[in-house]
């Protein structure tokens, strides 16, 4: 994979993580905790998705690599609700 590859890749999963961050309507952090919840975000998503048979729904090949768009916005609107559930503070 070259710098090039990598950072589309960044850019793809910070602008998923942001989506899924607004979707679930709680945010910490700059873009390079939305990277981090976009990535995490396709993890959790591609897993959900191959675990009920579902198919990939508009994949990036970039580099090599197959980045699932759609499951890594879901992925991350999931992990970012659980986490905000963990640590509202209420004033």
């Amino acid at each position: 994979m070259t710098i090039v590859a990598l950072l589309i890749l960044l850019l793809i999963a910070g602008l998923c993580g942001l989506i899924g961050q607004a979707i679930a309507g709680f945010s910490r952090g700059g873009f390079l905790v939305s990277i981090a919840i976009g990535f995490i975000g396709a993890m959790i998503g591609a897993w959900l998705a191959s675990s009920l048979g579902w198919p990939e729904v508009l994949p990036l090949r970039i580099g090599g690599q197959s980045f699932p768009v759609i499951w890594a916005i879901v992925g991350s609107a999931l992990f970012v609700a659980i986490i905000g559930l963990f640590s509202r503070h209420t004033i």
